[in-house]
């Protein structure tokens, strides 16, 4: 219904300039005859020609060719998507890796740093210990410095003291005394 609605309002649209032509219409004083004539003839040359046919092989083939060249598109997609997917398997793979190497790099400055750390605290043990010999060494030198002069020291007051006290009859006993224990000694 809506078409033949349309086909009314073409026709009193088109009949309006062939109706304001002079002359009747079906002669060949009437230009808008004459334009339907050519207009005819030409549809009829390009039916006889087989335009529309020829017409339809082309758009035919031009929707051949834009469907091919979709699914040709459709396959790149999913080449990409496939390329995609695999770089971003790849990039989580290099990633895990690259925090497996951080990680073990990190362990690895901990365990040098540890190490360093104890290294050092020996050192400076060694280092005490023998900072510690030598203010032993150097006390008990100091100490026999200090017994040996106060030995030298007593040795000199005992001589001067026994000097004083020695007579020659004194002296005598004691050298007779000193020849009987060594003489008792050595038998």
């Amino acid at each position: 219904m809506k078409k033949l609605t349309a086909l009314a309002a073409l026709l009193s649209v088109a009949a309006g300039p062939a109706l304001a032509a002079s002359g009747p219409f079906f002669s060949l004083g009437n230009t808008d005859f004459i334009v339907l004539l050519g207009f005819l003839v030409f549809i009829a040359v390009l039916v006889y020609f087989n335009v529309p046919t020829m017409i339809t092989k082309m758009l035919d083939d031009r929707a051949a060719s834009i469907r091919s060249d979709l699914d040709e598109a459709k396959a790149l997609r999913e080449e990409a998507q496939t390329l995609l997917a695999s770089f971003e398997r790849k990039q989580s793979e290099v990633q895990e890796q690259a925090d497996r190497i951080v990680e073990t790099a990190r362990k690895d400055a901990e365990a040098a740093a540890d190490k360093a750390k104890d290294d050092i605290k020996r050192s400076v043990e060694r280092r005490l210990a023998g900072a510690e010999e030598q203010i032993a060494s150097a006390r008990a030198a100091a100490v026999r410095d200090v017994r040996d002069t106060a030995i030298q020291v007593a040795v000199a007051a005992a001589r001067d003291v026994i000097a004083e006290q020695m007579d020659a009859s004194r002296q005598d006993k004691l050298i007779d005394d000193a020849i009987e224990q060594a003489g008792a000694k050595l038998h």
